[in-house]
């Protein structure tokens, strides 16, 4: 990975970026404090769950993936287009550079270009990193949902963030 203070540019995430992409993320899985799943999905499946116009790669100087961010809808329902869960994972050894901030703010200008008013975010309380970077974007906690879920044989809590748009309304 490249030195820290190397810069980061920001492009649309697509195909060519499979492979880290899935790299990235079962990297974020196997910490044990990103996600209740267990294995990246294959591109076909990520790319049938995320929408297009909201997919971002955070790369170094070399072009190398140093993280992604992504949306998926919360609901097919007509009420809830403007509504969506996000996604931001960081590969190791880029963290503490301000990438997930960096992608988080690209995906916030995205979705308000987009007429999306609402972000959500489910994040384990133990993701410290996590829900600090979502704090200093504008994200605020709704609430926990306790025991929402079993992961690896343990019920797990989860931090339900939003961000309202005060562009989109």
């Amino acid at each position: 990975m490249p030195h820290p203070a190397a810069a980061v540019t920001v492009a649309p995430l697509e195909i060519v970026h499979a492979t880290q992409v899935r790299e990235i993320h079962q990297a974020g899985i196997d910490e044990g404090h990103a996600t209740f799943e267990t294995t990246a999905p294959a591109w076909d499946v990520f790319d049938a769950a995320k929408l297009p116009a909201h997919r971002f790669a955070a790369l170094d100087e070399e072009g190398r993936l140093l993280g992604w961010a992504a949306v998926s809808r919360v609901s097919e329902r007509g009420a809830y287009a403007g509504v969506v869960e996000h996604s931001v994972y960081v590969h190791p050894e880029a963290r503490g550079r301000g990438v997930a901030a960096v992608l988080l703010g690209t995906l916030i200008d995205s979705t308000e270009a987009g007429g999306i008013w609402t972000l959500q975010a489910g994040v384990f309380p133990e993701n410290a990193a996590s829900l600090a970077v979502h704090r200093r974007a504008g994200f605020r906690v709704i609430g926990t949902r306790e025991r929402i879920g079993r992961h690896h044989g343990i019920w797990r809590d989860v931090v339900l963030l939003e961000r309202r748009s005060a562009a989109v309304m």
